[in-house]
């Protein structure tokens, strides 16, 4: 048993009835004997960690796709064609396709071999050793050794190693934002809750995992291992299951039709030759198989998997250009399909920065503006710079300079980063006062002599100066709540008077906390008093009696500058943006608000989660978009919950928290810099920027790739279509257009070799090229593609088989040309008729490339755009001028030279390709445009 028993909440239960239950002793904590006998019975307080993938399993992994298998068939028919064929010289075809399944299979292994460490790296967060009590003694021991029922003394600087109960706290925060996702550090107190309450209200409980700010505190271990916040997490985490990418299930999609359509090529084109020339010996019939079977192998694009595979990692390199760094090569276009995203907010769609907003003082209020800890920014009234030198602006000097004075935090700068040390709503004070040039704590005018610590109890913070100006008297500077400090005081600072602090000015100062508190500003105020004497009084809270009232500021974690932007490009491309959140319900909904996320009055609340039935929080996740105060199980609800609604989901995160929510999310997103290693692990991408703005770039790069990808798949796919068609039709209509041969009576219109070199040539370089094209269209202003959009539809599918029959009939046409017989009466060989349509052919796609840059855009929109196409183009022709002209390729390819005019006709026949599609997407523009003006007609 590895927590406290009975499965109560121990954050209800007091400390007595808690320590007990654990069999411990409050004061002495458990003995040696006994803490040894509990660890062989519970185990070491360590995270477990799942059995290690071999590395040859996931290499095996990279060959789990139908398209792979489809080329593995195509390896063994080509082994079988060629051992048929008198297995002379090497396989060819073979060799090429095993080369291209094998580098594909390195090139994402390569890609994922750092993306399962997620558990590793919640393993490297625990402390290394934790202060104990045993037998009496304070002891240091090793984390894993913590059992429950061991009492922990916690200090300043300290990692908690495991759940725990408090049994007393002074002036104890605790920064939890990794577990809870809260922006500030929490204040801990040992008293009892009275309810049940979220993890980051657990103001009694400790957990695995947080970090100690300040104080100290003693507490007993309830949960140590994987019964711990940490450890649950970590089981939810190993639950979720990875679901195929979009992308991976329409490529298998493809594979499957593909194979089909293969099987379907080799009996149709086999049963058709021998129908037309009959089986009148062996002979035919071998042809006819080694044909057939052949033009399948052909017809595979055996460099689509390869292609895909380098357009994708451009694209990670791209995106990591702009601070988004993916892991996964097939995360690239999920991200572009991402129809939600779910956002943290701290950190992320805000600064996680505490930041001074609001001065408010009895002479009026002002505004701070800048975000972080970055001191840039100014003193606002109205919009308008406030004078230093006027009554109001004094007035803020001396808030900013009390609440700097009475205060132990630093702000310092390395290598153009702004860092604190210490509480972060202290260092606000420190940051504003550098915008308003003040800086009482670096002039050296005080001197502290004295302070009175903050306490979860007082709320307050005194320090004890030394004033030089004034011959060293005595003042007293203290910050804390603002109702408890209004009780402290008697007198209220008004410009340069200072008047009776009555019920007038009171009511006042309580007007002006609840208006902040509403705004989601937590409150500070300030007071002083300055004290007739130079030598140091005794310091305690006596000195914090007839106070002085200056004003108060709202301090909260403002905004991203970039993410308002940013959610409305988001916004207008389609995208819904939700705020999941464990900070505070109302700081939440103005947040949502400051950045024009939703209207909506207030949060919903993990709490009010709770309460729903699944047709409830359904139908709130559908509507709202506004969540706080959420448990991890609540987060990867709400993924779930989208899910079942067909969004593609993309969820961003920094903490421990958020790791399950990011695996169970089509595309994880974590942040870089403020991020824990445990979700940086569980995630997808990471942001190295901490950007939510970069998130949106992404999406662009995303649907830009994923548009790229059915460029090159409309490419390859009619191209191979046209040579499929090309030999089909050939064979079929053989007598008609004078392809016939004297001895077998089959003549083919391309013979292997040349299908090989069309392969070789026009797939690879030019397919390329369009992977890395620029966009012809934008593709932000398209909503996201839904998951029942096929990668190929019908109309992509109506396209290549136009082109595929243009491309066939121009190469037959071209033939039939120069062959005696036919349909048109020529002169030439076979051999110079068939180099003239296998040029055709080859010129035919390199016209298509162009051609398939966009679905109904012309060609001629952004010609020149790619410059990486032309010169794929430029290749491609001469290599094909090469294999015409140069004796050696003439031999090995069964190639004649060609004329100039020759060469005129098959450019003017290749050309038809275009402008047959063209005509094609003229027409579909016309009819998308009737379409448009229909729909906005019936609104």
């Amino acid at each position: 048993m590895t927590s406290v028993v009975d499965d109560t909440d121990p954050s209800l239960l007091d400390c007595d009835t808690v320590v007990e239950r654990l069999g411990s002793d409050a004061e002495r904590g458990l003995s040696m004997q006994e803490a040894a006998r509990r660890l062989v019975e519970v185990g070491p307080n360590e995270i477990t960690a799942e059995p290690a993938v071999p590395r040859w399993r996931k290499f095996v992994e990279q060959f789990r796709d139908p398209l792979i298998y489809l080329l593995f068939v195509a390896i063994v028919i080509s082994l079988i064609v060629w051992a048929v064929d008198g297995a002379s010289g090497w396989p060819v075809d073979a060799v090429v396709i095993a080369a291209i399944v094998v580098a594909n299979a390195v090139l994402g292994y390569a890609q994922r071999a750092h993306a399962e460490r997620a558990v590793e790296a919640l393993m490297r967060m625990s402390a290394a050793t934790a202060t104990v009590i045993r037998d009496g003694v304070q002891r240091r021991v090793p984390t894993r050794e913590l059992v429950p029922g061991d009492v922990l003394v916690l200090a300043e600087g300290d990692t908690v190693a495991a759940d725990a109960r408090l049994l007393s706290a002074s002036t104890l925060q605790v920064s939890e934002a990794p577990l809870t996702g809260e922006s500030e550090p929490v204040l801990k107190d040992a008293s009892t809750l009275t309810a049940p309450a979220a993890l980051g209200d657990r103001l009694d409980m400790v957990f695995n995992g947080s970090a100690v700010n300040r104080g100290v505190g003693r507490a007993v271990v309830t949960a140590t291992a994987m019964a711990t916040q940490m450890g649950q997490i970590v089981v939810l985490l190993r639950a979720v299951q990875q679901e195929p990418t979009p992308l991976q299930l329409e490529i298998a999609r493809l594979g499957r039709v593909l194979g089909i359509a293969v099987l379907s090529i080799a009996v149709v084109v086999i049963a058709a030759v021998l129908l037309v020339f009959g089986v009148d010996n062996i002979g035919n019939v071998v042809t006819a198989l080694l044909l057939g079977v052949s033009l399948a192998v052909a017809a595979v694009p055996e460099g689509l998997p390869a292609i895909m595979s380098v357009v994708l990692a451009l694209g990670v390199r791209r995106m990591a250009a702009r601070n988004a760094i993916v892991k996964d090569l097939s995360s690239v276009e999920t991200l572009g399909s991402a129809s939600v995203v779910c956002s943290d907010k701290t950190g992320t769609l805000t600064t996680g920065e505490m930041t001074i907003g609001r001065i408010v003082t009895p002479v009026g209020e002002v505004t701070v503006t800048g975000a972080g800890y970055r001191p840039d920014g100014r003193i606002e009234l109205d919009g308008d710079p406030l004078a230093d030198d006027g009554e109001l602006g004094r007035q803020c000097a001396l808030v900013l300079g009390i609440g700097s004075l009475a205060n132990d935090a630093t702000v310092q700068e390395q290598d153009g980063e702004w860092t604190v040390q210490g509480d972060p709503t202290e260092a606000a004070f420190l940051v504003a006062e550098g915008k308003v040039g003040s800086g009482y704590r670096q002039d050296g005018r005080f001197s502290r002599v004295g302070e009175i610590p903050f306490t979860s109890e007082r709320k307050l913070m005194t320090s004890v100066e030394s004033d030089t100006r004034h011959g060293g008297r005595i003042v007293v500077l203290t910050k804390g709540a603002p109702e408890v400090l209004l009780g402290r005081c008697s007198h209220v600072q008004v410009g340069e008077r200072t008047e009776p602090l009555d019920e007038v000015w009171r009511t006042r100062v309580i007007d002006d906390v609840e208006r902040l508190s509403g705004d989601a500003y937590r409150t500070l105020a300030v007071a002083y008093l300055r004290l007739q004497r130079a030598d140091p009084p005794e310091i305690d809270e006596s000195l914090e009696r007839n106070l002085v009232y200056v004003g108060m500021v709202g301090i909260i974690d403002p905004p991203r500058p970039e993410a308002a932007a940013a959610i409305a490009e988001a916004r207008g491309a389609g995208i819904r943006v939700v705020m999941i959140t464990g900070d505070h319900p109302r700081t939440a909904a103005r947040i949502a608000r400051d950045l024009g996320l939703t209207m909506e009055g207030s949060a919903v609340s993990g709490v009010d989660l709770g309460e729903f039935t699944e047709d409830q929080f359904r139908e709130t996740v559908r509507r709202r978009s506004v969540y706080a105060r959420v448990s991890p199980a609540d987060k990867q609800r709400i993924v779930d919950a989208l899910h079942a609604d067909h969004h593609v989901v993309a969820m961003t995160g920094d903490g421990v928290n958020d790791a399950p929510a990011l695996k169970a999310a089509d595309i994880g997103v974590a942040m870089g810099r403020s991020g824990t290693e445990v979700a940086k692990e569980a995630a997808k991408m990471i942001l190295a920027d901490d950007n939510f703005a970069t998130i949106v770039n992404a999406i662009r790069e995303g649907r830009g790739i994923f548009s790229n990808i059915r460029k090159f798949l409309r490419y390859l796919l009619s191209s191979n279509m046209g040579e499929v068609l090309t030999v089909f039709l050939g064979v079929v209509l053989a007598r008609a257009n004078g392809l016939t041969d004297g001895h077998s009576g089959i003549a083919l219109p391309l013979l292997a070799t040349q299908i090989l070199w069309i392969n070789l040539l026009t797939d690879s370089g030019p397919a390329l090229a369009m992977g890395v094209d620029r966009e012809t269209e934008d593709v932000m202003s398209r909503p996201p593609r839904s998951l029942s959009d096929r990668i190929i539809d019908a109309r992509m599918w109506g396209g290549i088989v136009v082109t595929g029959v243009v491309m066939a009939l121009a190469t037959l046409l071209t033939i039939d040309l120069y062959l005696p017989g036919g349909l048109i009466a020529g002169d030439e060989s076979l051999d110079t008729a068939r180099t003239a349509g296998f040029t055709v052919l080859v010129l035919a796609q390199l016209f298509n490339s162009l051609n398939a840059r966009s679905e109904t855009g012309t060609a001629f929109r952004r010609l020149f755009a790619n410059p990486w196409l032309w010169v794929a183009i430029a290749v491609s022709a001469l290599l094909q001028v090469a294999v015409v002209h140069l004796p050696f390729l003439q031999h090995a390819f069964s190639t004649e030279p060609l004329s100039l005019a020759q060469w005129a006709v098959c450019i003017a026949m290749a050309s038809t390709v275009l402008w047959v599609s063209e005509i094609r997407k003229l027409l579909l523009r016309v009819l998308d445009h009737r379409r448009h003006v229909a729909a906005h007609a019936n609104r």
